[in-house]
């Protein structure tokens, strides 16, 4: 049996993650006719076109897009091996934060590829509200973080673009001639702040009729039928609904998370740690995708 080429495997990466031939053969410092090949070689060994034109563009074929998930794989745990044989295992504490709505898809990936990299690093799991833990991150109190918040300050990556959608429990019954009874964080919110920006921009009246300074609050409150909230679809579960335009609603923004560290961190754990997820980014979006897929199909969505 044939042994896929990883160099070429490299290059299928590339051409994906820079959307352009030419793109790859920059990051790869090759010439666009040498990366060209590299493909037409690809495609001669599994024996099928891995590109087909699409107006002026080449898109990847369905065979295309399966190696390409397998090349992520590979690629992975190719680093991974080098990594650990030419550095040796990074020993240590690692202090990764979480807010709780992502908590439970974000995280899971992230943590599973620090442990296989890193077996013997302990790891110090921080879960939080964003704002709290950039402070804690920013005072030195952790390491890093996944935050739903930007800080230029920082040294960050986007781990997933989340859609935001308006909740309520599945017995709720939304009357559009009332105030939206909104169900919200107190304190600093990034979900609060797009639920009244998007509702005072559409006219919609509202009304504060619950708040709280956690999730688990406000996930309690949204189930007694307390009223609506705009959080991200992580949230979304059984006992839960989302409410769109065709309820009244206004179209609520996309939310970027971020893995974050300090700029010009001291210990360099913290450092390789950081470019080994960015490296592994791929393998960590699919799975968190899963996650919130798994999330979504909970309401039949």
């Amino acid at each position: 049996m044939n042994t896929l080429d990883l160099e070429l495997l490299r290059a299928l990466v590339a051409i994906e993650a820079q959307d352009s031939f030419a793109g790859a053969a920059v990051h790869l410092g090759k010439t666009q006719s040498a990366v060209t090949q590299q493909m037409q070689r690809l495609e001669d060994q599994i024996g099928h076109p891995l590109f087909e034109k699409q107006g002026r563009h080449k898109r990847l074929t369905p065979h295309g897009q399966k190696l390409l998930d397998y090349a992520r794989h590979l690629l992975a745990i190719n680093d991974e091996a080098l990594r650990s044989l030419q550095q040796g295992n990074l020993e240590g504490v690692l202090r990764i934060g979480a807010p709780h709505d992502v908590a439970d898809t974000m995280l899971p990936p992230l943590l599973a590829q620090v442990a296989r990299a890193s077996p013997l690093l302990q790891l110090d799991i921080h879960v939080g509200r964003s704002p709290f833990l950039m402070e804690s991150l920013k005072r030195g109190e952790i390491d890093m973080t996944i935050s739903n918040r930007n800080d230029p300050t920082l040294d960050g990556v986007v781990l997933r673009t989340s859609p935001t959608v308006w909740l309520c429990s599945a017995s709720y019954v939304h009357d559009r001639a009332k105030p939206v009874p909104l169900v919200l964080a107190d304190g600093p919110s990034l979900f609060r702040r797009l639920a009244l920006e998007a509702l005072d921009g559409a006219g919609i009246r509202w009304s504060p009729n619950y708040t709280s300074s956690s999730l688990i609050g406000i996930k309690a409150a949204l189930r007694a039928g307390l009223g609506v909230t705009a959080r991200g679809v992580e949230l979304v579960g059984a006992d839960l609904r989302v409410l769109g335009e065709n309820d009244g609603l206004p179209r609520l923004p996309d939310v970027a998370y971020h893995l974050f560290i300090r700029k010009n961190v001291i210990n360099p754990l913290t450092r390789k740690v950081f470019d080994m997820l960015k490296a592994n980014l791929g393998l960590i979006r699919s799975a968190a995708d899963q996650g919130a897929s798994a999330a979504q199909s909970a309401l039949g969505e």
